[in-house]
């Protein structure tokens, strides 16, 4: 009698709970439903969201693929609001992680987007013909305007403020941190990757951090792009103030006490470590060096495919095989060095002593030391055509020649067109112009060169 009844209890048990799995299932809606996702959408993110870690993430991602020619190598044009959304949503969209942006006329569009389900897809970006057409329409709806609904001010930290933090520096420009460097051996711990106008195909500049004092009328300082969610099966962005980072901070008065400026307290609030004087002399030397050493094949390679005049300015041969940027931060970078050895009275033998211990090899026959670099970085040149000599400031007494020819041409050609039709605006060019052929003509003097060209 026991043993029925329990095998009674039992199956009535057993009956239940498949009556009641059979209610769950049936009440459940599946993924696809919940997440409201559609295999015509740009991409999908199943349960992926953007998150602390997420953001981390994104940083590194930022710090070790962005380099200069990334949108040259991805044939993807830009200008200055165009690198910063474009890096987001790439990101974005090899993570699996939502993106939006919202465009001109106020209309928030993201990775659910459906316009473009007919065309193929991939699953690797940059072969991802939907994506592609996607992020180029996207490029053209936003703007430095629209960052400001797309994005959220945070506090300044070395926790917050991570590569893929965007800094806008004004209404119609902005940039997007690219490294953030500890130890001294930069000028600044921010590093920011920039493109500009007009819109092409081209290399980012790496810059130090610089940007006058953010305003909060008008949406400049660092900022970051905000998180979409899914809410009632619809995206929309999480609200500002309940972002993990979100902080109006600097945009207090306070801010700056104790401080120079803007560009020193967000510094100091980044890395704010004394590092004695050699310490900063040898982080600094050995950015420089690495930043020689990748310019290297660059060089070569641009002299390979230029050196017969294959590659006038602005076209892409010379956008790909130029190095304004690296000259750009590493004479930058050299002022720097020259002005902590100055303030700090350092032995100068021992620092050139140190100089010339580093060898790059610039050829297969030959090489520069640092002191070689660090006299001569003024007269790097960047043009592709240019001799390897030429390249690395060997030839610099050539280059000063010519600068001071193009100057004096330049004086002539003013004086001739504008001298009577504009004498206000002939006068007031030909004294900028009489200036820097001053300063030429002293470099001239000052480098023991023999030179052909007759100082005047």
């Amino acid at each position: 009698m026991r043993t029925n009844l329990l095998t009674i209890c039992s199956k009535w048990i057993m009956f239940h709970f498949f009556i009641l799995s059979l209610i769950i299932v049936v009440s459940t809606p599946c993924l696809s439903q919940t997440l409201n996702e559609s295999s015509g959408q740009i991409w999908t993110v199943g349960h992926n969201r953007w998150t602390v870690d997420e953001e981390y993430r994104f940083g590194k991602w930022v710090d070790e693929n962005v380099t200069e020619d990334f949108f040259i190598h991805y044939k993807t044009p830009t200008d200055c609001a165009d690198a910063v959304y474009a890096i987001r949503w790439i990101y974005a969209r090899i993570a699996h992680l939502p993106a939006a942006a919202t465009t001109r006329d106020g209309k928030l569009i993201g990775h659910w987007s459906t316009k473009w389900k007919d065309l193929p897809t991939h699953p690797e970006w940059q072969y991802d013909q939907r994506f592609r057409a996607a992020l180029l329409h996207i490029l053209s709806e936003t703007s430095t305007r629209t960052l400001p609904v797309d994005t959220y001010p945070i506090r300044i930290s070395s926790d917050s403020v991570t590569p893929g933090t965007v800094l806008r520096v004004t209404e119609s420009h902005c940039a997007i941190v690219g490294h953030v460097s500890f130890g001294g051996s930069q000028g600044h711990p921010l590093q920011t990757w920039e493109s500009m106008l007009p819109i092409k195909a081209r290399k980012l500049v790496l810059r130090p951090f610089f940007s006058s004092k953010p305003e909060p009328n008008t949406h400049t300082g660092l900022i970051k792009f905000r998180w979409p969610i899914l809410e009632n099966g619809r995206w929309k962005y999480l609200p500002i103030k309940e972002h993990p980072f979100y902080s109006e901070e600097q945009y207090a008065p306070r801010f700056y006490e104790g401080y120079e400026d803007l560009v020193d307290a967000v510094g100091r609030r980044i890395d704010p470590v004394d590092y004695q004087p050699m310490e900063k002399i040898v982080n600094i030397m050995g950015t420089v060096t690495r930043l020689l050493r990748e310019r290297v094949p660059i060089v070569l390679s641009g002299h390979q495919v230029c050196s017969k005049g294959g590659c006038p300015e602005g076209w892409d041969l010379w956008e790909i095989h130029n190095t304004l940027a690296y000259d750009g931060m590493i004479n930058l970078l050299m002022d720097h060095l020259s002005e902590i050895i100055r303030l700090n009275h350092l032995n100068h033998e021992v620092v050139e002593k140190m100089m010339e211990s580093i060898h790059i090899d610039i050829s297969k026959s030959r090489s520069v030391t640092f002191y070689d670099v660090y006299q001569n970085c003024s007269w790097l040149s960047s043009h592709p055509k240019d001799s390897i000599e030429a390249r690395w400031g060997l030839k610099k007494c050539e280059l000063i020649e010519a600068q001071i020819r193009t100057s004096r041409d330049s004086i002539a050609f003013i004086k001739t067109i504008y001298g009577k039709k504009d004498p206000q605006y002939a006068e007031f060019s030909i004294h900028q112009k009489e200036e820097i052929l001053q300063r030429l003509t002293e470099h001239l003097m000052n480098s023991g060169c023999h030179f052909a060209v007759q100082v005047k």
